[in-house]
């Protein structure tokens, strides 16, 4: 469930802040006549992420057997990839958040096609937060009971929109850098996870070789069927007993992701505080 609630609020806040910033935008413009032509395109895009969330469940549920282990392998590791884009993304772009977003704000409505272009940059910002999420929740779904997934995503959604009119209707600041880092800690765990996970799959599968069928075996000490067990299997893909390629997988993504990042390691600037009224 948390696993599901994290993935839910961070992506649900970050539609959130865009939808704040564009009526933001539109208010201090006095434009906000147009404000329903952003709802228009938030709504259709939150329709469109549904669809998308039940339609990956229902075919992944339509396999079996080793379909279906290769399913959840290639759902795992393309979630994985996804996060993996949005946690560099973060890394280089969550300074500059809402001065870009508000620059292409102001170009739609300065623009000739005012409601076309807001109705655009609504949906495709939410629709891709959906699309996302759905995506994420079909492969925790796989680690956790589908009740729990969804149960922790509608809390998550819920705390994310309390928390986006919060920001938005009153004088409370959120330091974007800081909240895009500390999620990007959470999302890696979680990525982390995924890849191991979907590797387990395809050992299953026979697609990737085991090489080492157990390299340990904790489950005597922390058996990954208990409540902590399952906890820390959503959370980062605990395997009681894990193969050789599981744990290559796993300690190659943290190398990987941490040689990226320290990599770009982007020169620190002043934080983006955003509020409704800046």
């Amino acid at each position: 469930m948390f696993p599901a609630l994290l993935l839910a609020f961070r992506e649900g806040l970050e539609a959130a802040l865009i939808l704040g910033v564009v009526l933001g935008v539109l208010r201090r413009t006095g434009r906000e006549d147009q404000a329903r032509f952003v709802w228009l395109g938030a709504g259709l895009a939150a329709i469109i992420a549904t669809a998308a969330g039940v339609g990956l469940h229902a075919l992944g549920v339509a396999f079996e057997g080793t379909a279906e282990e290769i399913f959840e392998g290639i759902a795992m590791l393309l979630a994985a990839g996804v996060l993996t884009w949005m946690i560099f993304w973060m890394a280089s772009r969550g300074r500059t958040f809402q001065a870009d977003l508000e620059r292409d704000v102001r170009r739609a409505t300065l623009g000739g096609g005012g409601r076309w272009a807001l109705f655009s940059l609504a949906f495709l910002a939410v629709v891709r937060e959906g699309v996302e999420l759905a995506l994420f929740l079909t492969a925790a779904a796989f680690a956790v009971s589908v009740g729990a997934t969804v149960t922790g995503a509608l809390a998550g959604l819920a705390a994310a929109a309390v928390a986006g009119w919060l920001i938005f209707a009153t004088t409370t600041r959120l330091n974007v850098a800081v909240f895009f880092r500390v999620t990007s800690i959470l999302l890696i765990l979680f990525a982390a996870g995924l890849v191991a996970h979907g590797i387990h799959e395809f050992n299953e599968a026979g697609w990737v070789p085991a090489v080492v069928e157990h390299v340990w075996d904790l489950n005597p000490v922390l058996d990954e069927g208990s409540v902590g067990g399952e906890l820390l299997k959503a959370l980062f893909g605990y395997n009681g007993n894990p193969s050789l390629t599981e744990v290559v997988a796993y300690l190659g993504y943290w190398v990987t992701i941490s040689v990226g990042l320290w990599r770009r390691n982007p020169q620190p600037s002043a934080p983006v505080p955003v509020t409704a009224g800046d």
